[in-house]
């Protein structure tokens, strides 16, 4: 496993498992599952309904907690809601987390940050950040911070690769975490003719190259998943390295294609939109 030092001297793994869409017995054999081949990132949400399930996974795993990276994300109907952390920990069942993310850029996200800073501050939270925020919307927390955002979690695959948004993250110290890394299941990018040839050289599958291309890149990814297989395939990706003209190629795909597009409305919703999260199995 590779690992990115964050700009606070906390160290990140490279590749993790994400949760997003999992029901809590998904989720918990999910994690169970990466786990046990190795995976020492585990990312949740607020939103996901299944901290409690992760945070069983992590306890019935056997594995000391201080090796694990456990991250999940605050959502904006909690901003304002000055016990949120404390029910994120309690739900997760664990006294502190690694990161911790403002999910959406909906509502007071500042009152959001503040409160994360405070957790942070008070040994709670090892490393805070942001999760689906634009340039400007970023500046704005980094304007008025006293602790600064050490990852931007976003949508980032090969159709989509944020280059310009990642010169900014770049300039800030701020590692960029991608989710939907292999395109949401998108077939035409999985099937696109280089990752085939690439996947026949190094005997890996289109997947495992994309993923690969990312960690190369920078990109912290968290492929979600349900099947056994495929969880133990998204971790074998330290075993062979792309060459600078293999990664030129795999630029060269670059469409500024995005699968999730927020607008005002939607975030509006958001603000709303209250999760049972303290009903959740």
């Amino acid at each position: 496993m590779d690992y990115v030092t964050l700009n606070n001297n906390v160290k990140m793994p490279m590749a993790g498992i994400g949760t997003f869409l999992l029901t809590p017995d998904e989720a918990e054999a999910s994690v169970l599952s990466a786990l046990k081949d190795g995976c020492r990132l585990v990312d949740t949400a607020n939103a996901y309904q299944n901290e409690k399930a992760v945070g069983r996974a992590i306890k019935k795993s056997g594995i000391a907690r201080e090796e694990i990276f456990l991250e999940t994300k605050i959502w904006p109907s909690f901003y304002e809601q000055p016990d949120a952390i404390e029910k994120t920990l309690k739900r997760l069942d664990t006294d502190y987390i690694d990161l911790l993310l403002i999910h959406q850029p909906a509502g007071n996200y500042i009152s959001g940050y503040r409160m994360m800073e405070k957790a942070y501050k008070e040994g709670k939270v090892r490393a805070i950040g942001l999760s689906n925020f634009t340039a400007e919307q970023i500046q704005e927390i980094l304007d008025v911070c006293k602790v600064k955002p050490a990852v931007l979690q976003t949508e980032a695959h090969p159709y989509s690769q944020e280059k310009e948004l990642k010169t900014f993250l770049s300039k800030e110290g701020i590692v960029i975490q991608a989710w939907y890394p292999l395109g949401h299941g998108d077939s035409a990018l999985l099937n696109e003719p280089v990752f085939a040839k690439l996947g026949e050289k190094y005997g890996k599958t289109p997947a495992q190259i994309i993923l690969r291309w990312h960690v190369q890149d920078g990109n912290v990814v968290i492929p979600g998943s349900k099947n056994p297989e495929h969880i133990r395939d998204n971790f074998a990706l330290f075993d062979f390295v792309l060459s600078d003209d293999e990664m030129k190629e795999i630029a060269g795909l670059n469409q500024d294609k995005r699968y999730y597009h927020s607008t005002p409305e939607l975030l509006e919703k958001y603000v709303t939109m209250v999760s049972p999260v303290d009903e959740q199995k």
